[in-house]
């Protein structure tokens, strides 16, 4: 015999039983992943199955969670469309691209966070409005200088105040910014001015200083945590939203 032959002879093949077992299990999942005829908790079953698999079926998957997810960023773009006179058409539907895939790459990192509490799709949708939300802050913020100068306070006087509540807050903010001059580390000052006292999304400022969320928000935290604690001192109390 031939080692041709040989070859031939020893691959198994594919019994009709086998491919419409196949194609019996593709048909069920999809069924599952569009919601016919099926649970919310068999779909989102459904759904961590095919995502947590290999091959076509995980790609196919794949390729649906991303046209929900784009469809989520596409409506939460329309949603804050009269904000976003700046924005050309095209861009948006960058933004929603780019917002999709962000969205994507976190919940397949994140499957294993899922507690079911909620339709799987739901749970995913959020992270897409999340991103869009995020790209917009970055976009409008795209041309803007942050402002990270401890030397640069805002005006916060209110024009409603009495003259009283206007020397009160002014003895504070000159209170604060001393504190702020004395307790903090720069790094604490540019964090601290900027989000708290300049209002500049935590995101941007993410962006800017090439790091994250999260550090900033530990930083912000530290930093209030010493410019309570000293005005308390002082016999002051620095408002929530400083």
């Amino acid at each position: 015999m031939l080692v041709g032959e040989r070859e031939r002879t020893s691959v198994t093949p594919v019994t009709w039983a086998g491919r419409e077992e196949v194609i019996y299990r593709h048909r069920a999942m999809e069924r599952a992943l569009e919601g016919s005829e099926v649970s919310p908790s068999e779909q989102s079953r459904a759904w961590l199955t095919a995502l947590r698999g290999d091959g076509a079926e995980r790609e196919r998957a794949i390729a649906r969670l991303h046209d929900l997810l784009l469809r989520a960023a596409r409506f939460e773009l329309s949603r804050r469309r009269a904000a976003l006179s700046y924005v050309r058409g095209d861009e948006l539907e960058d933004i929603a691209t780019q917002a999709a895939d962000d969205a994507l790459m976190a919940v397949l990192a994140k499957l294993d966070d899922y507690r079911g509490a909620s339709r799987f799709t739901t749970w995913a949708y959020k992270f897409a409005l999340l991103e869009a939300g995020v790209k917009l802050r970055r976009r409008a913020w795209q041309d803007r200088e942050v402002v990270l100068d401890p030397e640069s306070w805002p005006a916060v006087a209110d024009p409603r105040s009495s003259a009283h509540e206007e020397l009160e807050q002014a003895e504070l903010l000159e209170a604060l910014r001393l504190a702020v001059e004395a307790e903090l580390t720069p790094h604490q000052r540019q964090v601290f001015v900027a989000l708290a006292l300049n209002e500049v999304p935590i995101d941007v400022l993410a962006e800017r200083l090439n790091t994250n969320r999260n550090a900033l928000y530990k930083t912000l935290h530290d930093a209030r945590h010493k410019l309570r604690r000293k005005l308390a001192e002082d016999g002051l109390v620095l408002p929530e939203g400083r």
